[in-house]
């Protein structure tokens, strides 16, 4: 079986640049609709202005951290393309965290930022797909939802640890709507990846360039994946190919899990 996502209608969340907007295009030439979702509008117009409002592309700017803006992704989804088939919760910081100080709040920012609206936007986008299942016929996979995470979640950095734990909590989030879904026909899984380059590991890398030699020591493939790599994966877990998998958190990291000295890069 291919991985044919053609005809099917995504959203994509952290859409305007690097891993995210790789993933919106990857779909949008296999033949999916893509609403490419951000709160960076005048990046989503640099990278989609000529495309969008025509053909299966289309964008829409906001805070997804409010309820209503949610509500709104979702109408315009709709009015749009109709159904909502796939969603993959894209929006993600890498922020570094002084574990030790109670007045760092890098903790609050990464989970109203990442974690919390990916179960809200998660939870209507599956009541949507519901609605729809109710109104056709058959029994095949109904819906996808797929989280990019990181393997952060399982190894620790000293530096990292608010990003550690939404990553975790992100996985675990995967693993219940996934056991909550599944009567439904929705499938809920994970990608957790190690250092790929997007937007934040760009700015990173321009200030500190010794730090990719670091990542690159510690990882067996020996380099930074391009957002680019995981684009199929994600296809393929979008894709019906992948109908009896949910709950899963599959890595994409260079090996980099194998090895386990504490001060490697963990992003």
């Amino acid at each position: 079986m291919s991985f044919s996502i053609s005809g099917k209608t995504a959203i994509v969340t952290g859409a305007a640049s690097g891993i995210g907007l790789a993933i919106g295009k990857q779909f949008a030439d296999a033949g999916a609709n893509v609403m490419f979702a951000d709160q960076f509008e005048a990046q989503l117009v640099d990278e989609l202005g000529e495309q969008a409002d025509e053909g299966n592309i289309r964008y829409f700017a906001g805070d997804l951290r409010e309820r209503l803006t949610i509500a709104n992704l979702l109408s315009a989804t709709i009015d749009a393309f109709d159904d909502i088939d796939i969603l993959v919760n894209g929006a993600r910081q890498v922020v570094a965290t002084d574990a030790l100080d109670p007045q760092d709040e890098t903790l609050d920012q990464l989970l109203n930022h990442s974690l919390l609206p990916t179960v809200r936007l998660s939870q209507q986008v599956a009541r949507r797909m519901i609605k729809q299942g109710e109104e056709r016929e058959g029994d095949g996979p109904l819906g996808s939802i797929i989280n990019l995470s990181s393997i952060a979640a399982r190894r620790t950095h000293p530096d990292l640890m608010a990003y550690s734990v939404a990553s975790a909590a992100l996985d675990q989030v995967t693993r219940s709507l996934a056991v909550s879904l599944a009567p439904h026909r929705i499938r809920v899984n994970s990608i957790a990846f190690g250092s790929v380059m997007s937007a934040s590991m760009q700015a990173t890398l321009k200030e500190n360039r010794s730090f990719r030699q670091d990542i690159e020591a510690h990882t067996p493939l020996g380099r930074v994946a391009a957002p680019t790599e995981l684009t199929e994966t994600a296809q393929y877990l979008a894709s019906d190919a992948s109908g009896f998998m949910t709950g899963q958190v599959v890595t994409l990291d260079g090996g980099r899990t194998l090895l386990d000295p504490v001060s490697a890069p963990m992003h």
